[in-house]
């Protein structure tokens, strides 16, 4: 089973509803509404991965009609839905597990966490700015500053 079959489980188990879409709008990939998530239907798996992750983030961490952009509080509960997204899918440990498997550049990484390339470039992104240079997890650095790198202490 791949991760966004893990997802769709996980969604069922707690009563959202996923189905596929064709949005209208090239910028929308996903949206959640009410216990049912809409993915858009021409994206391939590891972009439905990551879409999936962040609207069952507005699941658990958002409410009301947070559409309007244009309002601070609703930027917040998308950042959040994100970074809900982000830890799920890939995560301190993520990086660590990736490291240890030998993955040597984004793209291995990206690939050993069945996620987009992009996505885990924004995730590091996010990473960079909640924790600085870098962060420590059990016995590993992992640096963000300036390339994303993991160390393990001795």
């Amino acid at each position: 089973m791949n991760t966004y079959e893990c997802l769709q489980d996980e969604a069922c188990g707690d009563g959202i509803d996923v189905i596929d879409y064709t949005f209208h709008s090239d910028r929308i990939k996903g949206l959640y509404c009410d216990g049912t998530v809409a993915i858009r239907k021409d994206m391939n798996t590891a972009q439905k991965t990551c879409t999936l992750a962040e609207e069952l983030g507005h699941h658990h961490t958002s409410v009301g009609d947070i559409i309007d952009i244009n309002s601070v509080q609703n930027r917040k509960q998308e950042r959040q839905a994100r970074l809900h997204g982000y830890n799920r899918l890939i995560g301190l440990m993520g990086i660590i597990h990736a490291f240890n498997a030998g993955c040597q550049n984004k793209y291995e990484i990206a690939d050993f966490l069945d996620v987009t390339e992009e996505y885990l470039e924004e995730c590091i992104s996010c990473y960079r700015d909640k924790y600085g240079v870098y962060t420590t997890v059990d016995n590993y650095i992992i640096y963000f500053i300036p390339n994303l790198v993991v160390v393990e202490m001795m």
